[in-house]
């Protein structure tokens, strides 16, 4: 009997006991879906894999990109280095048949003319240009190119205007910046015993890193004449204050135009429309093309013209500084002892400043400068050698 009750007690508290075994056990037993050996858990370390490789490629791009970035960016950690990638256009066989010449400038009964040049008419750059060709009487034709879409020079990889095309034997030379397109004429009209093209080749562009980091491509030796006789002093004296004073003028006189042809907004509309007359835009391009250039042009420089007073740090009154420059190089024209620059005749410095300052000549700001400074007497007798 007693054996009878104990093992009744034993599996009543079996019984009894089994929900609670179940509800201690039923966590465990479903945990045992997530042992190592499981699908879930085979799929949940599959996805963590995935991942991280997933992560380790995107961190693995980003070290190679920043990488790439800075060695192939790295001259801009180097200012002053030189790159030495030139950039030289090649010879162009044949004129692209759409080329119209808007003006032919002839001397002496001329009728032809070998050298085509690709202008903005009022370019302080393309006016130096055409100052040394018009005191040289050398014959030239003028392709007038749109500002704003320049399709023009659609034909160039080299987007900027002064272009000069010289004819040889093997087609077109290309000859671009305002200063190398004189001193190469100025070599090859001394001494064609070279033709062009290896003239052309005397004048190699460099590509270096300014002060600022960016890379710039020039022409460093652009302001030498290579067969140009520097052996006596008093040559080789002339010929440095030429160089000095046509660099003064690339890398300081230009500089003041700007901020004050387009000093107000009314003024550089006042200065496109002269533009224009000059230019004979309306002749040469459609009526809706002349108004896009006229006002979109003017109101484009006139915000860019904010940009150049400050980057070159012109006076709040940028006249002022204006009428510095041209005192300054009247007083080195009458400290030098002639009536111009180069003495009795006018010498490259001459042509370069009387190109660039006669580029606003139909300005209100030149004639503030006719007004309040003494260029007018050398300015005078420029016109009269030049023109």
């Amino acid at each position: 009997m007693a054996l009878r009750v104990a093992v009744a007690r034993l599996h009543i508290k079996t019984v009894a006991g089994r929900p609670f075994l179940l509800r201690i056990n039923n966590p465990f037993n479903r945990m045992k879906h997530f042992n190592n050996e499981s699908p879930l858990a085979k799929h949940a370390r599959k996805r963590t894999s995935t991942a991280r490789l997933i992560g380790g490629g995107v961190a693995i791009g980003v070290v190679i990109g920043a990488a790439y970035s800075y060695f192939s960016d790295s001259e801009r950690k180097l200012p002053g280095s030189i790159v030495n990638t030139p950039k030289q256009i090649p010879i162009l066989k044949t004129l692209p048949p759409e080329l119209k010449v808007t003006r032919k400038v002839r001397h002496n009964n001329d009728e032809h003319a070998d050298l085509i040049l690709f202008q903005y008419p009022t370019c302080p750059f393309c006016c130096k240009v055409r100052a040394f060709l018009d005191y040289v009487k050398v014959p030239y034709d003028i392709i007038e190119v749109d500002p704003m879409l320049k399709q023009q020079i659609s034909w160039s990889d080299y987007k900027k205007v002064p272009i000069l095309l010289v004819k040889s034997s093997n087609g077109y030379q290309p000859l671009t910046d305002s200063t190398m397109i004189v001193s190469a004429l100025a070599t090859y009209l001394k001494d064609k015993t070279f033709s062009i093209e290896d003239i052309a080749n005397f004048y190699p562009s460099i590509s270096f890193v300014d002060v600022d980091g960016k890379r710039k491509t020039d022409i460093m030796n652009k302001y030498f004449i290579m067969n140009e006789d520097e052996s006596e002093k008093s040559k080789r004296s002339n010929f440095e204050n030429e160089r000095k004073w046509r660099k003064w003028t690339d890398e300081t006189l230009v500089h003041a135009l700007s901020p004050n042809a387009y000093r107000t907004l009314s003024e550089a509309i006042d200065s496109f429309k002269w533009f224009s007359i000059v230019g004979e835009w309306e002749k040469n391009f459609p009526f809706w093309e002349t108004i896009f250039m006229v006002y979109g042009g003017a109101f484009m420089m006139w915000i860019i013209s904010k940009k150049l007073k400050k980057k070159y740090m012109l006076k709040d009154d940028v006249r002022q500084s204006l009428y510095e420059e041209c005192n300054t190089w009247v007083k080195a024209v009458e400290q030098n002892g002639g009536t111009f620059m180069g003495g009795n005749k006018p010498n490259l410095a001459d042509l370069a400043v009387y190109g660039t300052l006669s580029s606003i000549e139909g300005c209100m700001a030149f004639k503030d400068v006719q007004e309040n400074t003494k260029i007018n007497v050398w300015f005078s007798n420029m016109k009269k050698v030049i023109l």
